[in-house]
């Protein structure tokens, strides 16, 4: 599951509840892959939901990691640990395909910088780490939803398909506003 959907479920389709439309599934052993503010807010909110283990899945170090420290610091107060220099590669799925028999982890180290001047992670052969998870919450690199900006006519469009919007978050079209990855430049929306 995507943590879009999980946190979308979760906090505004009340899909928690007991007597949710759509409810959403309560994993006792979850794994949240990626490193950003959406990540700890996945994790943060399964261990809330129940969770007894909670985990997030990082490529990179700690300090590496895109989501702000105040973040990672409330993660940690909560009981959530920290799986650094690992990206996951495989779920172990039931006949359902759910994520209910586990995972694999290759681990890696800190190589060269890239282009931006983060360290890029290096596969170290053969390291593989198996996991005792019951779900999977994916929360790497989302881009925006193309189908939006591309069906309303008249709306004018940013770099790389965004949203262009003014000082106060307006599109083109008045009764329009966009945030987060929809917007010309990337900022975080909380559910």
């Amino acid at each position: 599951m995507s943590s879009n959907e999980y946190l979308t479920r979760v906090n505004l389709m009340d899909a928690a509840s007991e007597d949710a439309d759509t409810p959403v599934t309560f994993g006792k052993r979850v794994a949240v892959i990626g490193g950003g503010n959406t990540a700890m807010d996945s994790v943060r909110t399964a261990r809330r939901l129940g969770a007894e283990k909670a985990m997030i899945i990082y490529r990179r170090s700690e300090a590496e990691m895109p989501a702000r420290l105040e973040e990672v610091k409330h993660a940690k107060e909560e009981g959530v640990e920290f799986l650094t220099l690992h990206k996951s590669i495989e779920y172990i799925a039931d006949g359902e395909g759910s994520c209910k028999q586990g995972g694999y982890c290759r681990k890696w180290n800190l190589g060269e910088p890239d282009a931006s001047g983060r360290r890029s992670p290096v596969a170290i052969p053969g390291a593989t780490v198996t996991l005792d998870i019951d779900m999977a919450i994916v929360s790497v690199g989302v881009s925006p939803n193309p189908i939006v900006p591309n069906s309303i006519p008249g709306l004018e469009l940013g770099r790389k398909g965004t949203i262009a919007v003014n000082d106060d978050m307006q599109s083109s079209i008045p009764t329009i506003y966009a945030g987060g990855r929809h917007r010309a430049w990337r900022s975080t929306v909380i559910l």
